[in-house]
């Protein structure tokens, strides 16, 4: 299927954009172990805004990403999303997993107001049909609304999920390496299809990744997280014109971000 074409962001000239996500002083410390995940963690995401954070396992990435979605709690720091605090799950939260986990005994479409149906009821799912529908036609799944999901390909399924993270209008989108079981071709299609759809629906991403040129290619700004206590040591900012594509990859520019990222990434492993 051919790709749509992105439509450009907002030129670097523009006003910045108001924060959306603000993390200040962020520390985890795991009681059952004293393990100190994270500390002193600052972090702005602004609207409209896509942002990756790349580390060596065990840096904290994940628990970062739980503690903005409201499933773990911080040890200390302040959290706040909108400007309230998070201090749990939120329906203004958008998360996407690894997985589709998509329910197999409901339709593409029933899978995608689900949230809706677990926070509202019947009847707001209902409601909810015809933006579900708009929707798939967004990510190219119109005609596959009445479809179980043993029916869909893994990038299909995973364009569903991308549905239903965005029918609650979320203020941010919290991504957990959301293509990384797909191979290589599907999941440079699904980067662009993030990418198109982000642009499109104006929408604030974070995204944790252990594909460097998944992040750069995506990305406004990477944030590098060393080691355990893992903490931001460094912020790239991207400065590739937008919209991105896959040919940008193979540039000098492109190679030289990706290069200074795993040299930071091997320094830190080493120390």
């Amino acid at each position: 299927m051919a790709m749509a074409e992105p439509r450009a962001r907002i030129p670097e000239t523009a006003a910045p954009a108001r924060p959306i996500y603000e993390i200040e002083r962020l520390s985890k410390t795991y009681a059952n172990n004293r393990l100190v995940a994270l500390q002193d963690v600052h972090l702005t995401l602004r609207k409209g805004e896509f942002v990756s954070v790349v580390g060596s396992s065990g840096c904290g990435k994940s628990t970062l990403l739980k503690i903005m979605s409201g499933l773990l709690p911080p040890t200390r720091g302040r959290v706040v999303l909108d400007g309230r605090p998070v201090t749990g799950p939120r329906p203004d939260i958008g998360m996407m997993f690894q997985q589709a986990t998509l329910l197999p005994w409901k339709t593409t479409i029933e899978n995608i107001v689900l949230p809706i149906e677990i926070r509202e009821g019947r009847a707001a799912a209902k409601a909810a049909l015809p933006r579900a529908q708009a929707l798939l036609s967004l990510v190219g799944l119109g005609d596959f609304a009445r479809v179980f999901p043993g029916e869909l390909s893994g990038g299909m399924a995973q364009r569903a999920s991308i549905c239903r993270m965005l029918i609650s209008e979320p203020a941010v989108l919290l991504l957990d390496e959301p293509f990384s079981a797909l191979d290589e071709l599907t999941r440079d299609f699904m980067n662009m299809e993030l990418q198109r759809i982000c642009a499109e629906q104006e929408a604030t991403a974070f995204l944790v990744t252990h594909s460097l040129a998944e992040a750069v290619i995506l990305s406004d700004r990477v944030l590098v997280m060393k080691p355990r206590p893992g903490r931001v040591v460094e912020e790239i900012v991207i400065d590739l014109p937008r919209p991105r594509t896959l040919e940008m990859i193979n540039t000098p520019k492109f190679g030289q971000i990706v290069g200074h990222i795993r040299d930071l990434l091997g320094k830190e492993a080493h120390q």
